[in-house]
């Protein structure tokens, strides 16, 4: 059974447009500490360790200590094809549905 607040929550994390290109970015590398996901979203690396931990809180990513550095993988993949189901269909070369 869907937990509806959860739910809720999640999208909340997701509606954050620097939040979801650092959570793609993550998406793709696989797993990834905050620096390297800095390096590769050109967001610094303040912000970075922000919106992570606000996804890690949300439950979207996990999060594992290796040595030092704080290494973040996304948890449900779902998450992520349904942002980009999203965007695929806020594009203004989307087909039109039911117009």
């Amino acid at each position: 059974m869907c937990d509806a607040q959860q739910s809720c929550q999640q999208v909340r994390e997701l509606a954050d447009a620097t939040r979801l290109k650092v959570l793609s970015e993550l998406y793709h590398a696989g797993e990834a500490s905050v620096g390297q996901l800095a390096e590769l979203s050109g967001v610094p690396l303040a912000s970075v360790s922000q919106h992570l931990n606000r996804l890690a809180d949300g439950g979207i990513v996990a999060r594992r200590r290796q040595g030092t550095s704080m290494i973040y993988q996304v948890r449900d993949p779902t998450v992520v094809e349904l942002c980009e189901l999203v965007c695929a269909a806020l594009r203004p070369d989307a087909p039109a549905k039911g117009r």
